[in-house]
């Protein structure tokens, strides 16, 4: 396993092996979201309560799933959207113990539904080579609600 690092822990806690900086109270932080936990368990948390989506917007919470690389998923915030396949996002303890901006990230699903990206990694100044599984953006819009004439 030499080589394989697993990228910094964003289990929302007060720090971890990383250090105090970690992603989920960054993006609560930025966002004003009322989530908490494990970054992985906040598409599930914020059902019903905030809006869910496949597309991008300024604002919105990029939630990673959880993985051998992320054992607790990851969020990062949308900056700008740059293009159907590629945003620039707000995030911390991507690299360990750091907040970083305007982060290149694109989709690179099958169906072009954000549910599988990739994301710049500044030790090598390109793109990474791995794939994340995501599930979506969050945004603090209230979710779509049917009408109540319907």
């Amino acid at each position: 396993m030499a080589g394989v690092l697993p990228l910094a822990a964003c289990g929302g806690g007060r720090g971890g092996w990383n250090g105090p900086v970690q992603c989920a109270p960054y993006a609560r932080a930025e966002t004003g979201l009322r989530l908490s936990g494990a970054a992985a368990g906040w598409w599930r948390q914020s059902a019903g309560v905030y809006a869910h989506s496949r597309m991008p917007a300024p604002g919105a919470v990029l939630v990673f799933r959880s993985t051998s690389r992320l054992p607790d998923g990851h969020v990062s915030v949308v900056r700008q959207v740059r293009g159907t396949r590629a945003i620039l996002v707000d995030q911390a303890n991507w690299e360990p113990g750091r907040v970083d901006r305007g982060v290149p990230v694109v989709d690179v699903s099958r169906d072009n539904d954000w549910s599988a990206v990739r994301v710049w990694w500044q030790p090598v100044h390109s793109m990474g080579k791995s794939v994340y599984p995501t599930y979506g953006f969050i945004s603090r819009d209230l979710p779509q609600r049917p009408s109540p004439d319907a």
